[in-house]
């Protein structure tokens, strides 16, 4: 009975065999004739077919655009035409891609002209506002008292050769400067407690937070107005203003830091605690050093939305037109009311010195934000002079005297049974 029951398993197995064998062969079946699975498009180097598939639809598009926008509607104007051009466009190849290919592909193409497109815009709206901020204000930069003077006893009509805006880029370094040192330790120290901490109060702070990121700036200027000037008694200052932009800056930094820290991976944390490392010592050399370039984002977002507040400035620092460098000297101004002040003013002269000190703002902003990226480079793991240091403290270890650190090759062995 034992023998028949193997014989039957043996026999199933080789029927199983064989219907895989035919399965995976079609050569063994008869089927020479059967069609080649045809690969999909965009696995690897696209063909000229492929190409001319995807690139065709856009010229078409162009032209009929042209002819919707030219001789059909009354859409006359460059944007029209751009917008009927990426309608057609974005249709044709939906159309293309749906005959050859399938409707997977038609919704990848779709999607894919739909983002680009929208990449596109975004680029081109940021680079026109900054070419057309530098054509309007690159004529007060060829002055060089434009950089080092400031516009005491200037008046709105004088020539741009004299005057400049040292006074202003002082003052936003000043107060940026001291809204950093108050952010900075507060905004990431919020968000390591809401995420390494956590519990009930974490949730209110986290409310709290995001709810402060949509708080209008002229409320952050009024609440430093009453609080610091009126109630308290202070003088319209620097530092006041430095106060505002910082309520400003906070929830930005807090919030965007708090993200950051929740995409540093958990098995990091739970490693250095099964090693024995504290929570403090967990977070202060595993957690914020892996996550220190987004953290220099999260800085940059807030710096972004700093340095170019306009009404809180006007309200707790007023405008000066004479260069104050201690933050409590008095009223101090910036580049953002530089730029408001001359451009109220409705002189052309004066109109044209605003777009200087804009171009110049753009400049300050690039400046501080390639400078947040350097620092937040990820340290090399070990360098050549930390190589050096590590074999000089080597080499004094094994020095007359000391005891030597036994190391694999100098540890005594100890005999195996067999060698006994």
């Amino acid at each position: 009975m034992t023998t028949t029951r193997d014989a039957d398993a043996a026999e199933s197995a080789t029927l199983r065999l064989g219907a895989v064998g035919t399965t995976s062969l079609p050569a063994e079946r008869g089927d020479l004739d059967a069609p080649p699975a045809l690969p999909r498009p965009g696995l690897g180097r696209p063909t000229p077919s492929e190409r001319f598939l995807r690139w065709s639809p856009w010229l078409s598009g162009l032209g009929a655009a042209w002819l919707v926008t030219q001789r059909l509607l009354p859409l006359t104007g460059l944007p029209w035409f751009l917008i009927a051009w990426f309608v057609a466009g974005v249709l044709l190849s939906a159309v293309v891609t749906a005959m050859t290919t399938g409707v997977t592909d038609m919704r990848d193409r779709v999607a894919e002209s739909v983002v680009t497109g929208a990449a596109l815009l975004v680029g081109a709206a940021l680079l026109s506002t900054v070419l057309f901020v530098v054509l309007e204000g690159w004529r007060p930069l060829t002055h060089l008292n434009f950089f080092v003077d400031d516009m005491s006893g200037i008046g709105p009509k004088d020539a741009l050769d004299r005057g400049g805006v040292l006074h202003a880029i002082v003052g936003s370094l000043v107060q940026l400067g001291i809204a950093l040192l108050i952010t900075l330790p507060l905004g990431i120290g919020t968000a390591v407690f809401m995420t390494e901490v956590g519990g009930r109060f974490a949730r209110v702070v986290r409310t709290v937070v995001e709810a402060m990121t949509a708080l209008p700036s002229i409320v952050a200027g009024l609440f430093v107005y009453t609080v610091w000037i009126v109630a308290l008694g202070q003088a319209r200052s620097g530092l006041a203003a430095a106060f505002a932009i910082a309520v400003m800056m906070l929830p930005i930094i807090a919030r965007a830091a708090d993200v950051v820290l929740r995409v540093v991976p958990g098995g990091l944390r739970e490693a250095s605690l099964a090693l024995g490392a504290s929570r403090w010592r967990t977070v202060w050399h595993v957690v914020l050093p892996t996550a220190r370039p987004g953290l220099a984002t999260a800085v940059i977002l807030g710096v972004a939305r700093g340095v170019g507040e306009t009404s809180p400035v006007l309200l707790t620092s007023g405008a000066a037109s004479f260069l104050v460098l201690g933050p409590t000297d008095g009223v101090m101004n910036s580049l953002p009311l530089f730029i408001y002040s001359n451009v109220r003013s409705g002189e052309p002269t004066a109109i044209t010195r605003a777009f200087g000190a804009a171009t110049v703002l753009l400049l300050l902003v690039l400046l501080l934000f390639v400078l947040a990226r350097v620092l937040a480079r990820p340290a090399r793991a070990r360098t050549r002079p930390g190589l050096r240091r590590s074999l000089r403290a080597s080499l004094r270890a094994v020095q007359p005297g000391r005891t030597p650190v036994p190391t694999a090759s100098t540890a005594p062995t100890v005999p195996s049974e067999e060698n006994r």
